[in-house]
């Protein structure tokens, strides 16, 4: 999304709130479908939308906020800190995953070491780049739990 388009959002947002949102590409390439800011946790920094799973997002969720805190959840995304929860029906992204095999000696310790991926559910020790399509099962698993997203 370019400066300009992003500036442009964010104008339409304020001007029209609860109109549809502007929308955004995961790495993967498709879009996301943020919806708008008509909830009334919208603009509190949080974002308050079930779909999405992170740091970035409020400690309670609940499914009538769902596409209803683009703003908040665009914002977070962006930075990193919010993505796209497994099983989320606007994410198709998470299906097309290649997360590899077993064959990494770090497999089956709980937490990702495949240094395609970022989040919470990573290993806090160095990433290496063997490691990389080598701990499927922790990964995947990471992923499903909404702690970890691909790069």
């Amino acid at each position: 999304m370019t400066t300009r388009k992003i500036l442009m959002c964010a104008v339409a947002l304020t001007t029209m709130l609860g109109l549809q949102a502007c929308n955004a590409t995961t790495g993967g390439g498709n879009q996301i479908n943020f919806g708008n800011d008509s909830s009334q946790w919208a603009f509190d920094g949080e974002c308050d939308d079930p779909r999405f799973a992170g740091p970035g997002t409020a400690q309670t969720l609940l499914q009538e906020d769902a596409y209803r805190d683009a703003t908040d959840c665009r914002n977070q995304f962006y930075a990193g800190s919010v993505w796209l929860a497994s099983g989320s029906n606007n994410n198709t992204y998470g299906s097309s995953i290649n997360f590899g095999d077993d064959q990494s000696q770090w497999a089956y310790d709980g937490v990702c070491d495949d240094p395609r991926f970022y989040g919470a559910g990573m290993t806090t020790t160095t990433l290496l780049d063997e490691d990389r399509y080598h701990d499927a099962t922790d990964c995947r698993r990471q992923y499903e739990a909404g702690r970890i997203a691909l790069r």
